[in-house]
């Protein structure tokens, strides 16, 4: 019975090469019919050669699959519930009830059947996104021409033509034309997003209304596509906590069921007295109550569903236990730059001094910054683009200062751009009131960059200049997905960062954190998270994936913010939420604990029903009611398994 677990875990171990889409239980199926109209067409003949007939066949289709099974496991030492299957058959027939044996031979076939389909369904949803990777691709040469390939005879340089409304064929970036990618298949998130020279596509994206051409920068079997493929083969071949605990009971249990099973019918022949056909009769009723079938499938039939389903949403579990764990956490910590904040600051605030010409100043203090590679001179030259500005080209004498600032000459005047040890170091003086527009700024969580002309500038004094206010602004989503946590009795959300309090204060007060931990190094933060920990929190830790790597990795659970091309949040998180979308995290939290109950469930039937029948067993129930009871619980906690992959999250957790 315990095949579907295995399987998985064989298919996890084969090469990115060797994927293919998983085929649904058509002989499985087929057998199992075959047993059902030998079954019952030997129940319609009753009796003679031609019922004797109908019921080997339905012996052969419904248990040499099964047979085969059990004798491979017990040739390599192992006790498994198909031989309890089997046994029981065989006793039947063995007693000449050859119509209850092959009932069970069929409901157990049947069960096996819808199993498998389980299986099929959770890697279909993972194994469909294979299909949507073209298999050739146009290759385009030095001199423009076009070839079309095997996606396979590809390498990493060449360039591909893509044309509207085909599906990416590579992993690559776009050096020619604009267009827009749906990447829902990577994200879970439908909305276009714009591609131009520079920008990075995804295999098995599609191609919105624009032609272009796209260098391959990964092999085929190394695209991010087939790394979330792996991944979530993986994780389905996990196996969670409670799954290995029912593994590791299972080879005793057989064989104590077994024993129990011998010993009642020997009490039953020798101490009660009753012939040795009712005692052996007795004991196959018992064999076939106690058969942990449903209890053996249970967790790995929500387990698998929940993983699938969540990589459709753009939530990559890297095993079932993660999964599992998820639904203990009641603390989140999270970072701020690139997680609760979108990672790139822009000017929120431009404060001049009086007599200072605005726009000159920003012309100047752009062209200076168009030399720096720094992410905060960026965001003011894109406000000088925003307004039209022209740029001086010509910048002499630039330095920068790690740490400080930059400065140039432009247009025949120096200019810095930086915090005021710049200013100091080159005995700049400072105009009279800047340093308090500054620190006004900071105050209200910004970070100020004074910029400051040592010469004529319009009409102003010799020394001009104003202030720039920078800051990463939060995801617009925070706020709700926050909420969304607390709904579902989160303890509490706790923001720890590098920072500066005053900026880490004036985001988590945005979005709605509980408390702030600001200026940490990443050391300091893995010792926050213990000392957490040490309280007896379940923490979930969420980041980035690169600079947070110590402390996701010592939190109970680590969450990366992983973004469709960010591979070391692929490597150091527990989950990777690919959307880079923190309303994720609330439906991560449902989903988690919506299996934890689903699991529950189904150990409640399955040990359930084993009691009922196993009492039953000792009053009268005849062979065919106890393999209905044991089949029929194993189809529940199967079909149970199965709502997980299309039941939707509460209306109030998609709002997030």
């Amino acid at each position: 019975m315990p095949t579907v677990a295995q399987e998985a875990r064989a298919e996890a171990s084969e090469p990115a090469a060797a994927h293919h889409v998983e085929e649904p239980p058509v002989w499985s199926a087929v057998l199992a019919a075959i047993c059902l109209v030998a079954t019952v067409g030997g129940a319609v003949l009753r009796q003679g050669p031609a019922a004797t007939a109908c019921y080997a066949l339905a012996y052969l289709a419904g248990g040499v699959p099964t047979a085969i099974a059990a004798a491979g496991d017990l040739f390599r030492g192992r006790l498994n519930v198909d031989l309890l299957m089997i046994l029981a058959a065989a006793g039947a027939a063995f007693l000449g009830d050859w119509f209850e044996g092959a009932v069970l031979l069929f409901l157990f076939a049947l069960s096996n059947t819808l199993e498998t389909y389980a299986l099929y369904r959770t890697r279909r949803s993972i194994d469909s996104l294979i299909r949507l990777r073209p298999r050739e691709a146009w290759r385009v040469n030095e001199s423009g021409h076009e070839t079309l390939l095997p996606v396979e005879a590809l390498a990493v340089g060449d360039r591909v033509r893509v044309r509207p409304g085909e599906a990416f064929p590579v992993d690559g970036v776009v050096v020619e034309g604009e267009t827009w990618a749906n990447e829902a298949t990577l994200t879970g998130e439908s909305t276009p997003v714009g591609k131009s020279t520079g920008d990075e596509v995804f295999a098995g994206t599609h191609n919105g209304e624009g032609s272009v051409v796209v260098q391959m920068t990964r092999a085929p079997r190394d695209t991010r596509l087939e790394a979330i493929v792996r991944m979530v083969r993986e994780a389905q071949a996990s196996q969670t906590p409670t799954q290995r605990f029912v593994e590791r009971w299972q080879q005793p249990y057989v064989a104590a069921v077994l024993m129990a099973s011998l010993a009642l019918a020997a009490g039953s022949w020798l101490i009660h007295d009753r012939n040795l056909g009712d005692a052996f009769y007795h004991a196959m009723v018992l064999l076939v109550a106690l058969s942990p079938c449903a209890v053996v499938i249970g967790t790995p039939a929500v387990t698998l569903s929940a993983i699938a389903r969540a990589a459709r949403l753009g939530i990559l579990f890297k095993g079932g236990a993660y999964l599992e764990r998820l639904s203990a956490v009641d603390t989140f910590a999270f970072d701020k730059t690139g997680t609760i904040t979108r990672g790139t600051p822009c000017l929120t605030d431009f404060v001049v001094l009086d007599g200072t010409d605005p726009e000159a100043l920003l012309a100047r203090a752009a062209a200076v910054e168009a030399r720096s590679e720094h992410h905060l001179g960026r965001a003011i030259v894109e406000e000088a683009e925003r307004r039209g500005l022209e740029l001086a080209t010509e910048v002499r004498d630039f330095h920068a200062h790690a740490g400080q600032g930059i400065h140039g000459v432009v247009q025949g005047g120096w200019i810095g751009v930086g915090r005021e040890g710049l200013f100091a170091a080159h005995q700049v003086a400072l105009p009279p009131g800047i340093s308090d527009l500054a620190e006004r700024l900071r105050q209200q969580g910004r970070t100020a960059l004074l910029a400051v002309m040592d010469g004529p500038l319009g009409r102003g004094p010799s020394h001009a200049g104003g202030v720039f206010g920078l800051a990463d602004t939060p995801r617009p989503e925070a706020p709700a997905a926050f909420q969304a946590l607390r709904r579902l009795g989160i303890r509490e959300l706790i923001l720890l960062t590098g920072d500066h309090r005053q900026a880490a204060e004036a985001v988590a007060a945005q979005v709605g954190v509980d408390r702030v931990v600001a200026g940490l190094m990443p050391g300091e933060k893995v010792a926050e998270l213990r000392r957490l920990q040490a309280e007896g929190r379940v923490l979930a830790m969420v980041g980035d994936g690169v600079n947070d790597a110590p402390a996701l990795a010592v939190a109970d659970l680590g969450i990366a913010m992983g973004g469709a091309g960010t591979d070391v949040a692929l490597d150091v998180a527990d989950v990777v939420l690919m959307r880079d979308d923190l309303s994720l995290l609330p439906i991560a939290v449902w989903l988690s604990r919506l299996t934890r109950r689903r699991v529950g469930q189904n150990l409640a039937i399955a040990f359930g029903v084993i009691a009922v029948l196993a009492a039953g067993s000792f009053l009268g129930m005849p062979l065919w009611l106890g393999v209905m009871g044991h089949e029929g619980s194993t189809v529940l906690v199967v079909l149970n398994g199965l709502r997980m992959l299309w039941e939707r999250p509460p209306a109030d957790l998609i709002a997030a």
